[in-house]
């Protein structure tokens, strides 16, 4: 689904990613841990196409096609979702609104009728309710006055809403206590885990892992995969820390 080879990529004349290759197939949840500064959200960011990051070598295909030529809203609506470490708030724009208008102007690039008001209002309510997300939520003002746990539930209703082929999760378990862990983590299953589908959790710890199995773990280390294994090498970066692992 996603093969990344090569890929070098700066920001402000730095460079931040060292020719890192990747590749995640289709029912595939893979992990990516790492020191800070390592690369991780760069990483994220270069996929979902954030201005201010460019790609100076290498390439990026995702479903045979080159990610790398297309725009933001273009990788979006070829399936692509980038989870936030830090959701953005959005004054003025209510989630309703928000989630509407992203749904169908994706659903438009891929030559979809939009959903109605009502079809539209049945799904988000059903998302909301899945994830714990209570309903006057969706009529607030996107993340605006939410906590950090109700932040990245309302992310991951976003998600069950837009209902992606290939999620970027960065650092979702950011500010989470034990029961939005566990939530969250419900939902990323819930959502993503199918035979069609692939994830990309970028995390710092275990513990959201406990909950998401990933199927491959990757060390980013200085802008480079330097180790992958399977679920084990989680625990062992959780037990040893990166300066054993990551070299």
């Amino acid at each position: 689904m996603l093969k990344i080879e090569n890929l070098h990529a700066e920001i402000d004349g730095k460079e931040i990613l060292k020719g890192l290759s990747l590749e995640v197939n289709a029912g595939e949840i893979h992990a990516i841990m790492g020191p800070n500064g390592a690369g991780k959200s760069t990483l994220g960011y270069v996929l979902g196409g954030r201005p201010g990051y460019e790609v100076t070598a290498g390439s990026i295909t995702f479903n045979g096609e080159d990610l790398l030529d297309k725009e933001p809203h273009e990788r979006a609506a070829a399936g692509v979702f980038l989870g936030f470490q830090y959701p953005v708030e959005i004054p003025g724009v209510s989630n309703v609104q928000f989630l509407r208008e992203s749904l169908n102007a994706q659903r438009a690039q891929r030559d979809e009728k939009p959903l109605s008001g009502a079809e539209f209002l049945k799904l988000a309510r059903a998302q909301a309710d899945a994830l714990g997300l209570q309903q006057d939520m969706l009529k607030r003002p996107v993340n605006v006055g939410f906590s950090g746990g109700e932040k990245k539930r309302n992310e991951m209703v976003q998600m069950g809403i837009i209902d992606p082929a290939f999620a970027i999760l960065d650092e979702t378990d950011s500010g989470l206590d034990i029961d939005a862990l566990r939530i969250v983590g419900d939902g990323i299953n819930r959502i993503m885990r199918r035979p069609d589908k692939a994830v990309l959790l970028i995390t710092h710890y275990q513990r959201l892992l406990d909950y998401v199995k990933p199927d491959r773990v990757h060390v980013l280390a200085d802008g480079r995969i330097t180790r992958s294994g399977g679920p084990e090498l989680a625990l062992q970066l959780e037990r040893e820390g990166y300066a054993e692992v990551a070299a």
